[in-house]
């Protein structure tokens, strides 16, 4: 095939950056684009506006929340809308394979703050999507899962590693859970490539000027099962985004694989 290029996006809705979302897309023609926290039902998403741009949208959203999706200019099938496959749970993981890739875009729960039920549902969470990954996939074989995983692992993923160490997303319960992950087998590609620290990915609304500050904290992945991390070839963050004009709090990490 040759080059593939796929990119992860939390959107902080799909309405309010819609533009910027087609404008990348046009800019950077990405195979594929997982993109989370759209915020739309089903029916309220924009399925027209990428076909225009010769992309097909796979996705599942509930009203207001969360919301996932895959958008490929590729054909798919095998495709799953949620972890649980329960009507009634969150719209926060779909998968499909894609050029013969099996990929997952999934939205991990915030967890709020630690101590509180919100917490421990997302630690649950973590626990069962590693268990469904464990149940269905082997490391030996390609496997891609991209998006918000609301977790930054080590002390060079934060602006500041000892004034947040313990606070949601920055928790040790989450890391432990997250080092699993790659104990089985995944590879986190942007660390494979870009070791250094001050490499973010959010960062907050409610800190002025946070891009320029550099107050930042690296909580979306890219991982790949080591058949595919051997073949990628380039990672980078796009920051022009989240410096342009209504970014969201967000910006796209983006990978290239030679297969």
């Amino acid at each position: 095939m040759g080059k593939f290029r796929l990119a992860t996006f939390n959107a902080n809705s799909i309405r309010a950056r819609l533009s910027v979302v087609l404008e990348w897309l046009k800019k950077e023609e990405p195979d594929v684009l997982c993109l989370q926290e759209c915020k739309v039902q089903d029916k309220d998403f924009p399925f027209a506006s990428f076909e225009s741009l010769g992309y097909t949208a796979l996705y599942r959203g509930q009203k207001s929340y969360n919301g996932v999706a895959i958008v490929t200019r590729h054909p798919s099938e095998g495709i799953r809308t949620g972890l649980y496959d329960k009507i009634e749970e969150e719209a926060r993981f779909i998968s499909a394979t894609t050029c013969q890739i099996p990929l997952i875009s999934v939205y991990v729960p915030q967890g709020v703050a630690p101590g509180t039920e919100k917490f421990a549902y997302k630690l649950r969470w973590l626990k069962d999507l590693l268990s469904y990954i464990r149940g269905n996939f082997n490391p030996r074989h390609p496997l891609l899962v991209a998006g918000d995983i609301n977790v930054a692992l080590e002390p060079r993923d934060v602006y500041d590693p000892e004034k947040l160490r313990g606070e949601v997303g920055f928790h040790p319960d989450e890391q432990s859970i997250l080092r699993e992950y790659l104990s089985w087998g995944l590879v986190d590609v942007l660390r494979k490539h870009r070791p250094e620290g001050g490499l973010y990915t959010f960062w907050d609304y409610r800190v002025p000027n946070a891009v320029k500050r550099k107050m930042g904290w690296r909580i979306d992945y890219l991982f790949a099962t080591p058949p595919l991390a051997e073949k990628s070839k380039n990672v980078w963050i796009d920051l022009e985004a989240r410096t342009a004009e209504k970014p969201s709090d967000h910006t796209f990490l983006v990978a290239e694989f030679e297969i």
